[in-house]
C-alpha cells in the first residue's frame, strides 16, 4: 500500500449488518466497487463491505463501499 492511498479494510458480517441498520440501507444502495481494484485488501469476496478511511487535515472520513 502506498502512503498516499487511503486504507481500505473490509467489515466484519456483525459490523456490516450494524452499519445497514444503522443507516437503514440495504446493501445494494450503497455505491460499488470493482473487485478488481487494486487498494482492495486480500481475500474480498464480491458481496463485501469496504470500509475506506481517507485522512483530510485534521479529521478521518469514512467512506463504504460494497464490492461487486
Amino acid at each position: 500500500m502506498h502512503i498516499l492511498q487511503p486504507k481500505h479494510l473490509k467489515l466484519a458480517k456483525k459490523e456490516e449488518q450494524e452499519l445497514l441498520e444503522k443507516l437503514n440501507i440495504s446493501k445494494t444502495q450503497l455505491p460499488k466497487i470493482k473487485s478488481s481494484d487494486p487498494a482492495l485488501p486480500e481475500n474480498v469476496e464480491i458481496g463485501n463491505i469496504i470500509k475506506i478511511e481517507r485522512k483530510e487535515e485534521n479529521k478521518i472520513n469514512l467512506y463504504f463501499r460494497v464490492v461487486i
